[in-house]
């Protein structure tokens, strides 16, 4: 096994220009797999909700079904760097309830870095993290919330006149460098773009990668695992390139699965 992955390491890749590989997981049979594969980081998000049990919103998580999913990922993974997402709530709350939250995500969950969501909106609680020692993966970026701090549309963040906004970029890398100078170890930039995503990226020293709405301008790429393997059911119909279509895949076994049990054959597995 290579050696594992720590944040000095993550650090010194942004330092020799190697981009960071990471995906998002929740569970420890993918993590093991991914662990594997190679990947520099898994990042256990708070997404596990939408993409995972049926929520509408990110935001109905809780802090005990995080521990469970990190905990989870922590038993799958031996090299690459855990980092757990703090859900909705305690930052919200006080900075008080941030470091208690984190605390248990790292004693309890084996987490080796917190994500704070909108983090720029949160600097002292931030700060306060750091100050407890606490490791923080500071994500900020046009998010729904941020876009209109922006003035920019949501539904046209994505677009190249969006991100082209020289105001945009500026309060952007701004914020990256307020982060940055608070003790955050690395930066997820969401909904990135070529414009800001590279100038914030030139404009700090710690890695800033991205997963939704990122590109090969930042210093690494998260990816949902469930994503590159295709395998949500609305892959089954989405037209969108993934690195396999386990959605398709898993289809046609219970298929083959049913017509054997029909057919009073010996199943198989």
């Amino acid at each position: 096994m290579s050696e594992k992955v720590t944040i000095a390491a993550l650090q010194q890749m942004k330092r020799d220009g190697k981009k960071i590989a990471g995906v998002v997981a929740w569970d420890t049979p993918m993590a093991r797999i991914a662990d594997l594969a190679g990947v520099d980081l898994i990042s256990v998000g708070d997404s596990v909700g939408v993409n995972l049990w049926g929520h509408e919103t990110p935001l109905e998580v809780t802090m005990d079904e995080m521990l469970i999913v990190c905990k989870a990922v922590r038993r799958g993974t031996k090299r690459a760097l855990v980092s757990c997402d703090l859900p909705y709530g305690p930052v919200q709350q006080n900075p008080k309830a941030a470091i208690e939250a984190a605390h248990r995500l790292m004693e309890q969950g084996g987490a080796d870095m917190i994500k704070v969501d909108a983090a720029a909106d949160f600097p002292e609680a931030v700060r306060a993290l750091i100050d407890a020692g606490v490791p923080v993966f500071a994500q900020f970026g046009l998010t729904p919330q941020t876009a209109q701090k922006f003035g920019i549309p949501y539904s046209a963040q994505n677009s190249p006149q969006a991100q082209a906004a020289a105001e945009a970029a500026d309060r952007l890398v701004a914020e990256a460098k307020m982060l940055e100078q608070a003790g955050s170890c690395m930066l997820d930039f969401t909904n990135s773009g070529p414009v800001a995503g590279a100038a914030v990226a030139k404009a700090v020293k710690i890695p800033v990668i991205g997963g939704f709405g990122g590109g090969p301008w930042l210093d690494g790429r998260v990816r949902l695992a469930h994503t590159a393997i295709g395998y949500a059911d609305k892959w089954l119909e989405s037209k969108t390139e993934t690195y396999v279509n386990t959605a398709a895949a898993a289809l046609g076994a219970f298929k083959a699965l049913i017509e054997d049990v029909r057919a009073g054959r010996q199943i198989k597995g």
